[in-house]
């Protein structure tokens, strides 16, 4: 038996997963606190209010700069290794944000979103993690019952920031920096009791095939462009919403509810996708998640009124679910053990780099086009990746007959 299939059992995979199903939840806080405040805290720092969002774009892209980072991290000395570095982090964050805010430092609390970047990276691994020990039947549910995790963390993050914000007054949000930093301290303690299979000699030294002849395989390329498209178009429109919601003269209120709502529809449908994947397989989960996000953008073009925002904002939260659950459940089926930290690290850095484009070009579009350009994106690049997802899936049984 190899050192990795030596590892490979349901029942400890199990008890992994709901360790890292909390993790997922405590280290999506982390992410919820900052997507939550930046903007305002961006905007009392800032020099001027247009860099008001440069904490949260510059968070999206620490997150892509470091993936590749802690994918070596994980490779090198074992993925426990990463998470200890990746919490600690996530209370790195807490004291340069809650020192920048004491400070009035805008460049110290870009710095500090940046580092939350790293623990977002690493928090994203999590899915990847819960494969290590399960058999390949059970892997897109290890994968989906741990991004389930997410949401509990869109149920925690906005109450740490509710119960805490005015705590430490005049100083607004320095004490939810503070308790989200406790906050990672407890997922490392979890994260340190999970059960993981350490590196391998192979994965140490050989590392299986060169990248390229595996990023080249059809079925690695359909799994990431599905995994950039779910996730660039959901940030896209979820970015743009709130602001086309105040440009509409919907109220704040009502801007807050639908990004609750979407983040719920984000990760409730993780309790299922798992075992829809493992029933009808991963291509078919990817297009029905295509599908959704495209009903999302066209109730976004049919009206402008709160229900058409809350409803599109819904269909867009599940559309991200069946997508990337099912993108990222293809994408353990075209490497090696050895080779996973390295292939699913670098797919993660297609997704987040991508990611982070669409952060900063939402804004952007949404102001000088509209509400309706913004959606209008959605199905060019929809279509491609079905396409792709399509004619490589074909090629796939083509080849196996």
């Amino acid at each position: 038996m190899s050192e990795a299939n030596s590892f490979i059992d349901d029942r400890r995979a199990r008890s992994n997963v709901l360790r890292l199903a909390i993790a997922q939840a405590l280290a999506g806080a982390n992410s919820v606190v900052i997507m939550t405040t930046g903007a305002i805290v961006g905007s009392m720092l800032a020099p001027s209010p247009v860099y008001a969002t440069v904490p949260v774009s510059i968070y999206v892209v620490g997150t892509a700069c470091s993936t590749l980072v802690a994918g070596y991290i994980a490779r090198t000395y074992g993925r426990k290794r990463a998470f200890f570095f990746g919490t600690l982090a996530g209370m790195g964050v807490a004291l340069l944000a809650s020192c920048a805010i004491y400070l009035s430092s805008f460049a110290l609390f870009c710095l500090a979103t940046f580092i939350g970047g790293f623990y977002q990276a690493v928090a994203q691994s999590l899915r990847f993690a819960a494969t290590d020990t399960a058999s390949p039947a059970f892997r897109p549910k290890a994968i989906s019952w741990v991004m389930a995790g997410g949401v509990f963390a869109g149920v925690l993050g906005p109450q740490l920031v509710n119960l805490t914000m005015d705590l430490w007054s005049p100083y607004l949000f320095m004490a939810s920096f503070a308790a989200q930093g406790i906050v990672a301290l407890i997922c490392m303690i979890i994260l340190a009791s999970t059960q993981l299979p350490p590196p391998t000699r192979i994965e140490m030294t050989t590392q299986g095939r060169p990248l390229r002849e595996i990023i080249e395989q059809p079925k690695f390329i359909a799994a990431a462009l599905s995994g950039i498209v779910s996730y660039a178009l959901m940030n896209l429109l979820m970015t743009s919403a709130p602001l086309a919601m105040k440009m509409c003269g919907l109220s704040l209120s009502d801007a807050n509810w639908g990004i609750q709502w979407h983040v719920i529809a984000m990760y409730l449908p993780s309790f299922w996708t798992g075992s829809i994947v493992q029933r009808f397989g991963a291509p078919k989960v990817i297009l029905t998640g295509f599908a959704m996000i495209a009903l999302a953008s066209f109730i976004n073009l049919s009206g402008q009124t709160t229900l058409h925002f809350w409803i599109g904002l819904i269909f867009l939260g599940m559309g991200w679910n069946f997508g990337f659950v099912g993108a990222s459940s293809l994408v353990v089926e075209t490497h090696l053990p050895e080779e996973r930290t390295r292939v699913q690290s670098f797919n993660d850095f297609l997704v987040f780099g991508t990611n982070a484009i669409a952060s900063f070009s939402s804004g952007t579009l949404l102001v000088r086009s509209g509400w309706d350009a913004v959606n209008y994106v959605v199905m060019p690049a929809l279509m491609i990746a079905a396409l792709v997802l399509a004619s490589r899936h074909q090629y796939l049984k083509t080849s196996q007959s």
